[in-house]
């Protein structure tokens, strides 16, 4: 039985035929329903990509106005949580010159004691109170309370500055301390319940 053979140019034209029809029945990319916001040649993008992307250009400022306004309120709201960290001691949002661990010791280390600097503001008045009175022997009064009061306030300071570098030498070692025992001193200064950030540590109390 003799067997037909069929041309060459036949097959590769049938066979590029099945594979075209093939091709046409498949569901491909380009017969899914394009978002007509999304550009020519790219998948229509999910919708949580789509919201999110509708949310950043509505919060984008377009105008220097608007710019303007977003940073001030910016600042306005960081204003309002530094304020609120330095009520309630929170870390994240305090001023750089209180943050780290070696400024909030110093600040405990200073709340933990009886400073005699924190009532210079009240006996100053008391003081000035009496200078005011035409008596010489009150305005003398007033002049010795001074001196004692100066120094008292010296000799407590340099006190409490020794001991605070003994402490954060013992603490914190080789880390760096710049500031700390300056800080402490101005810190000193304020009373108690006027202090910021509010102490966290009661009088007596190991800081």
């Amino acid at each position: 039985m003799r067997v037909k053979r069929l041309p060459l140019g036949f097959v590769f034209r049938s066979r590029a035929k099945e594979e075209k029809a093939a091709t046409a029945g498949s569901p491909t990319d380009s017969s899914q329903p394009r978002d007509p916001q999304a550009p020519k040649g790219r998948p229509t993008p999910k919708r949580s990509q789509a919201q999110s992307q509708r949310r950043s250009v509505a919060h984008t400022p377009t105008t220097r106005k608007e710019a303007a306004k977003r940073q001030r309120e910016d600042r306005r709201s960081a204003l309002e949580r530094q304020r609120q960290a330095l009520a309630s001691g929170d870390e994240r949002y305090l001023p750089a010159r209180d943050k780290g661990p070696v400024r909030k010791f110093a600040r405990n280390f200073v709340d933990s004691r009886f400073n005699i600097a924190e009532y210079f503001l009240p006996m100053a008045v008391f003081i000035l109170v009496l200078s005011v009175i035409q008596v010489p022997s009150l305005q003398n009064i007033a002049l010795l309370l001074w001196l004692v009061v100066i120094v008292l306030i010296v000799l407590d300071s340099i006190v409490s500055a020794v001991r605070l570098k003994k402490a954060l030498r013992e603490r914190f070692g080789d880390e760096n301390k710049r500031g700390a025992i300056a800080y402490a001193l101005m810190r000193s200064l304020q009373m108690r319940r006027l202090r910021l950030p509010k102490p966290q540590v009661k009088r007596g109390e190991r800081p």
